[in-house]
């Protein structure tokens, strides 16, 4: 069975493709053939030996990234009945995505609704939950408050453009100009080139940032949250100092690390399914060219999602 492995931290060159055994399969566990697995920026800082990913792993390499997957049900255990053979299913693992097959519990997978596609299926659920999650519980966005998204044409920015309108806020996108029609197809009620000193001096206050940006440009944005504003910065590894920087203007900042709740999950695919939600995929490389989605994904100028084929 291949999979894409890193045998040590380093540049996109680690991940190369090797030969893993398949286990056996415990009474409650499902095997799954991947068809598509999501590429994240968390996937590549984690290859670089970067962040809580990096900390976490360190002591376990070789490993195989990749936190969210799709695939059909090849197998089932003998105690599973919420999945059968031939299902369609999605959702995210704590790695290992980057894999032919994968043997994992049947309950951390949900099932694909007939109405969403494969692709939309496999980039969906970390950008998601982390959209979700950083705009609601960490966010506390009501209807009729002002939220500001940096990076709104990335994985998780199209995906919060377009939670934070269905909230009834509304929405400012920060984006390049040849992502401007994209984001008012989105619903972006605001969207401002993040170059254009001019563009942003007029910017009203927002009652929230998301910061999907962090570090120099997180910091920068802080001035155009209103008074006793809040602050949600994703990146982790700059977190520290967007948020001191925050506290230093006397606004309400966290820093945030999504979390798996599959009723979040089947919230959101049903959204998809019902077309409330759309997941923008850019581009598909086959699993071997692994290493040429890092590169892309590393560049910071994505659209949407970048999906690997199995």
């Amino acid at each position: 069975m291949k999979q894409l492995v890193i045998k040590a931290f380093g540049d996109a060159n680690q991940l190369v493709l090797a030969e893993a055994s398949s286990p056996a399969l415990a009474t409650n566990e499902i095997r799954v053939k991947m068809h598509y697995a999501g590429v994240n920026p968390v996937d590549a800082k984690t290859r670089a030996g970067l962040g809580w990913g990096a900390e976490a792993i360190k002591d376990r390499l070789p490993w195989s990234p990749g936190f969210e997957v799709m695939g059909t049900v090849l197998e089932a255990g003998s105690e599973v009945n919420i999945h059968q053979v031939g299902d369609r299913v999605f959702g995210l693992l704590s790695g290992a995505g980057y894999s032919k097959q994968l043997v994992v519990p049947a309950n951390s997978l949900l099932r694909v609704p007939k109405d969403v596609s494969d692709e939309m299926a496999a980039g969906l659920s970390l950008a998601g939950l982390t959209a979700w999650q950083g705009l609601t519980e960490h966010g506390l966005l009501n209807a009729g408050e002002r939220v500001l998204i940096s990076a709104a044409a990335g994985g998780v920015g199209h995906l919060a453009v377009q939670l934070a309108k269905d909230l009834g806020a509304t929405v400012v996108a920060l984006a390049s100009p040849g992502n401007h029609d994209f984001l008012h197809g989105l619903g972006a009620d605001e969207i401002v080139d993040y170059r254009d000193d001019q563009q942003l001096a007029a910017l009203a206050p927002v009652d929230l940032l998301l910061d999907l940006m962090g570090g120099a440009s997180g910091r920068a944005l802080l001035s155009y949250v209103k008074p006793n504003g809040r602050v949600v910065t994703v990146p982790t590894i700059t977190a520290e100092e967007v948020i001191a920087a925050a506290e230093a203007k006397g606004l309400k900042a966290t820093g945030m690390l999504k979390h798996i709740d599959n009723q979040q999950l089947a919230s959101l695919v049903r959204a998809v399914a019902e077309q409330r939600l759309r997941v923008e995929v850019s581009r598909v490389y086959p699993l071997a060219e692994g290493a040429d989605a890092h590169r892309q994904i590393e560049t910071g100028h994505t659209r949407g999602k970048i999906l690997l084929q199995g």
